[in-house]
Parts: C-alpha cells; structure tokens; sequence
C-alpha cells in the first residue's frame, strides 16, 4: 500500500537554530498516529511543514505517492484533502460559530457538498447546532475545540492534522474529544496528531513517534512505545 503521507529525511530551521532535523515517518490510509514530544521538541515545525507554511531546507515530503508537498503553496495543499485542527483553535472569535465552520471549505466550488457537511457537521455536534449564531469566542474552550475540528471535517479530508488537540482543556472535556478523534478515525479519515498528553494519545493511536530536539529517538506501534521505561518515565509519570 502507498503511504498517504511520507516525510524523509525533513530539516527545517529557524535563522540558524536547527528544529528539525532529519525527521522520517510515514502515515497509510485510515491510520492514527501520534508524535510525542515536549514544548520545541520540533512537533508544530512538523506540521507547518506538512502545510507548506514553512519551507525545509532538506528532505521530502509526499503526499499520495504523487504530490510534493514542499513544492506547493498552503491552499493548493489543503484542495489535496489535508485538513488542520491548529494548537489553540485559532478561531474567529468575532464571527458566528455557522461563518467559522463555513470557513473551513473555502476552496470548494461545490456549495451543495458544503452545505450538506455543515449540516453533518451540527448533527454531530448537537451543541454547536444551537449555538450557530452565536460569536465564537464567546463559546466555552471545549466548544471552540469543538467547532475548530467540524472546520476541518467539513472540507472532506483525507488526512487530518491535529496540533496538541487537549491543550488547556478540561479533564473531562480531554476525554470527549480523544474519544471524538477516535471516531473521525474510524470514518476513514487518517489523523497524524501532535501531543503532550501521551497517555490519551496513546489510547487511541495505531502508531507514536517520539521526537526529541528535532530527531525521532523512538517509533512503534504505540502499545510498544506506551511501554517503555523512557516513555513511561518522561511521558506517563512512571506508569503505564
């Protein structure tokens, strides 16, 4: 089978301090899998990479067995089916919760596939449906993450990238959405995600990396990876 997605060999900088360097990983079709690492091990540089939002001085980036990623500009990527759910949400805090999803097909001509996944996108989320009027930023984080995730869904994507998706939010509001990232997985969609809370992430993904100071120390399935000592030692505080 060809990856969906191959990176090789990846160095990206920034001025002449190294955040990547020599990264190699790879994601099939209907995967899940998870890069681990600590606050500027390298893991958003990865991404932005994968988005064409930072250029690498070294290495190739994939797509389909067809595409190179490094080679194209960030809206002719996201037209390939990559879609992003970015640290933090980054939402229009002054535009309805409707205009917010509406935005994340902004390259698709086809307004009635649009609005036929808006209208999946508020059937799977029964609370944003009610509040589709309402100003984003006036929505609780979990709702944010929530309405940053349907963005992405509703461009119909083949490969989701999800950016430290549990970043300030609360435990029981974590647990619903790596839930939530296990059931867009199951739909067919392939998720490389980017994380800090190992613990979850390795509930729920098929695969980890585990990236330090820009290199990747360690890969596996990622019940493998959630049992080493070194894993469960810096990532899982000492237990499995």
């Amino acid at each position: 089978m060809t990856a969906l997605l191959r990176i090789d060999d990846l160095a990206l900088s920034y001025g002449a301090v190294p955040a990547v360097d020599g990264v190699s990983l790879e994601i099939e079709p209907g995967e899940l899998r998870v890069i681990l690492g600590a606050n500027g091990a390298g893991k958003t540089t990865i991404i932005k990479a994968i988005l064409g939002l930072k250029r690498p001085h070294r290495g190739t980036l994939r797509y389909n067995g067809e595409y190179d990623l490094a080679s194209l500009k960030p809206h002719q990527i996201h037209g390939l089916g990559i879609a992003w759910v970015p640290e933090g949400r980054q939402l229009w805090h002054t535009m309805s919760v409707f205009d917010n999803i509406r935005m994340g097909a902004f390259e698709s001509k086809d307004h009635a596939a649009v609005a036929r996944r808006i209208d999946e996108m508020f059937a799977r989320f029964p609370r944003l449906r009610e509040r589709r009027e309402q100003l984003a930023g006036s929505l609780s984080g979990g709702e944010q993450q929530m309405v940053a995730i349907a963005r992405a869904l509703v461009s119909g994507p083949r490969l989701l990238l999800m950016d430290e998706p549990s970043l300030g939010l609360a435990p029981l509001v974590v647990r619903d959405v790596f839930a939530l990232t296990r059931e867009i997985n199951a739909m067919g969609i392939a998720i490389l995600m980017v994380e800090q809370n190992a613990r979850q992430a390795l509930r729920v993904a098929d695969a980890a990396y585990l990236l330090e100071t820009g290199h990747i120390v360690d890969q596996g399935p990622a019940k493998e990876i959630a049992g080493r000592d070194s894993v469960k030692a810096v990532f899982l505080g000492g237990a499995a």
